[in-house]
């Protein structure tokens, strides 16, 4: 293993550790300060036991007139936006693995007050694989209202369905923190946020939260908006976004409360949709026991089913561009000749990628969990070239062929 420093001038550092075997990764987590915008960020490998790729590096926070910038250190956490997600379905499969709650469930035998407004005959399963029909909320949210969590609950419950239950794929970018959240709340008995410390992120020793502690705050790395000259305004998602007012690209966009996700308040909110905080580290870490067929955390016929993808579209409901999901996880996606945004992973593998590239996932045929975290947003959706540029050399790295066929193979 080597110990990396290396002093990137006023972009400030790299350090961590890095096999010779891997140095491709490094070479790429390199060029992405050097030539690709990056500010701060981590990148972390996990195979087996051991982490062969561990970076960090950059600004966490930029210099004021009264103080310097703060470097990007080894214990740096930050907003991972959707990857939050995962953290959320692997709750609900935890529990599933208990035989409290199956997935072809009706919710509303769990949640009686969802089955309204022609939501009676949503399962359990179609809330992990975002065809629930409640992918957002029509009417404004309050300002304010992410962070309060009966609120929500009380919102989703009564949103009419959008369509008949699991007869459409609609990203739920949002309602997800509740759909799910809600269904471990009411099963496990306890917040999701608690249910995943105390159950998932305490055992494996993850830096992994969701709803911060007001200690902790003081290592977050606020996030930085992505450069507007970067963005496809031409894409469909974009162009129906900004000018289809009450569309659900629309929505996902616009009706979020006001919420400052950069504020204290939302960080300490249980949103499990949108507000986990944690760094590659973490993420790597959640992935790589489900990597190795569970490793105690769930059952092997459990992890089996996390990369079959049970919903697929060419055309989601909210993303407006192909999307392939397993049960409460993104797989590989590649929408390159149709110019939209991708995920070239493993055809094994899966994960989720959070909103400005942050990425978290598993390859079982690969033995490795992944994890890539920074504050400068990208452009898009789903990941950018920073983050794909590091996963792509991961692959390289082991021998794998190429990802020409929508995923990389061996």
């Amino acid at each position: 293993m080597t110990v990396i420093y290396e002093d990137l001038g006023p972009q400030g550092q790299i350090m961590g550790v890095c096999a010779p075997e891997f140095s491709g990764v490094l070479d790429a987590f390199r060029a992405n300060f050097l030539t690709g915008g990056e500010v701060g960020a981590s990148v972390c490998l996990v195979r087996g036991d051991d982490a062969p790729v561990d970076l960090w590096g950059g600004i966490a926070q930029a210099g004021t007139a009264d103080a310097a910038p703060v470097p990007w250190h080894h214990d740096t956490i930050g907003i991972v936006y959707s990857c939050t997600k995962g953290a959320a379905a692997l709750c609900l499969h935890h529990l599933i693995d208990q035989g409290k709650i199956g997935y072809d469930d009706l919710v509303a035998d769990i949640w009686p007050a969802f089955a309204v407004g022609g939501k009676a005959a949503t399962t359990v399963a179609m809330m992990l694989c975002h065809t629930s029909p409640v992918p957002h909320l029509r009417e404004p949210i309050a300002a304010g209202g992410l962070t309060d969590w009966d609120y929500m609950v009380d919102r989703v419950a009564a949103e009419p369905a959008f369509w008949q239950p699991g007869t459409r794929q609609g990203y739920h970018a949002l309602t997800y923190a509740w759909t799910v959240g809600n269904l471990v709340r009411l099963i496990a008995g306890q917040p999701l946020g608690r249910y995943f410390a105390d159950e998932i992120a305490g055992p494996l020793g993850l830096d992994f939260h969701i709803g911060l502690p007001a200690a902790l705050e003081s290592r977050v790395a606020p996030m930085i908006a992505p450069d507007r000259a970067e963005v496809n305004f031409a894409s469909r998602f974009f162009q129906a976004a900004t000018r289809e007012s009450g569309s659900l690209p629309n929505l996902f966009l616009t009706n979020q409360g006001g919420a400052d996700f950069n504020a204290r308040d939302v960080h300490a909110a249980e949103i499990a949709s949108a507000n986990g905080m944690t760094n590659a580290r973490g993420l790597a870490g959640l992935y790589a026991p489900l990597a190795r067929g569970g490793a105690g955390v769930l059952r092997a016929d459990t992890v089996a089913r996390l990369g079959r993808v049970c919903a697929a579209t060419l055309d989601d409901a909210v993303l407006m561009q192909s999307m392939r999901f397993g049960l409460g996880f993104m797989a590989s996606i590649d929408n390159r000749a149709s110019g939209g945004d991708s995920l070239l992973i493993g055809e094994s593998a899966f994960g989720h990628v959070g909103m400005g590239g942050s990425v978290g996932f598993a390859d079982p045929a690969a033995g490795i969990g992944f994890g890539y975290t920074m504050n400068r947003m990208g452009p898009g959706i789903l990941l950018n070239a920073r983050g794909q540029g590091l996963v792509d050399a991961v692959y390289q790295a082991l021998g794998w062929s190429s990802p020409d066929s929508g995923a990389w193979r061996v």
